[in-house]
């Protein structure tokens, strides 16, 4: 699944394409995604001006004057602008046209993706409860060790809670906490104020490092312009099990944690 960096990629990679442009028509060609798409989108959105692209956790929220579209890519879906002559493929199942001639399109062989609605003055559920963005001043390790006491679980189940901090999935929860030296299974209320001031300072730069750099290449995953991202070769621990470690050549191990694949080094994380 694209992760927050992808996300924030295909959100810069757009926003030059729609910022004032007007949504002259929507054509939906599969209107089951894994929601419907509801009346209110496909009833309100055309005639508006694009007033800004803006990203919260995994979601792009798209503002015009009535209210804002509110798209997910899921597991395998991608957004581009696109000549509105390019032919349709078979996974196309909406596209915007814009006044600028182009299209924006939305693909999404698996339909996990959704395009949906959150009128002015309102917060759509799905963003409702959400914690705030890692790249953002309101996160730092205060946070995490606040957040943490009494909590058996494992830390990097933590990591991952969007109530707690939004948008660190699973690459790059495991990427923060080896650079941390922290094993993802450790007790979240075992880990000191010290140690989570350091993961809290990872994430921010891995995650930093990751939008400058691309993205991380994911097997269904394309940026905007087609090209996909350039952060996977550069990964210390996620997908590397069985590989020596970066640091100290111990091999990389892998446990599954919330039903999750979690990669670590069981010499540098402790």
């Amino acid at each position: 699944m694209p992760e927050l960096p992808e996300v924030e990629t295909t959100r810069r990679g757009l926003a030059p394409h729609l910022l004032g442009r007007t949504v002259v028509g929507l054509d939906v060609r599969q209107p089951r995604l894994r929601w419907p798409l509801p009346a209110e989108l496909r009833e309100t959105l055309p005639g508006q001006r694009i007033l800004d692209v803006e990203r919260r956790a995994k979601y792009l929220l798209v503002h015009t004057e009535p209210g804002s579209a509110l798209l997910h890519l899921g597991m395998s879906g991608s957004l581009r602008v696109l000549p509105a002559s390019t032919p349709v493929g078979t996974h196309d199942h909406v596209d915007w046209r814009l006044d600028s001639g182009q299209v924006l399109r939305f693909t999404d062989p698996r339909r996990f993706g959704s395009q949906l609605w959150q009128p002015r003055g309102q917060t759509h559920p799905l963003l409702a409860g959400l914690g705030p963005e890692p790249l953002s001043d309101d996160f730092d390790g205060d946070l995490l060790w606040v957040r943490s006491r009494g909590r058996k679980a494992a830390v990097k189940l933590l990591l991952m809670d969007q109530a707690v901090v939004v948008g660190v999935g699973n690459i790059y929860a495991s990427e923060a906490l080896f650079a941390a030296g922290i094993h993802p299974r450790r007790p979240a209320g075992a880990i000191s104020r010290e140690r989570y001031a350091r993961l809290a300072d990872e994430v921010k730069r891995i995650l930093a490092y990751a939008i400058r750099r691309g993205g991380t290449t994911l097997r269904d995953f394309i940026s905007p312009d087609g090209l996909p991202g350039y952060f996977e070769q550069e990964l210390f621990a996620y997908g590397r099990e069985g590989e020596p470690c970066r640091v100290c050549d111990t091999p990389i191990r892998a446990i599954v944690l919330g039903q999750r694949s979690t990669f670590f080094c069981p010499r540098c994380q402790r």
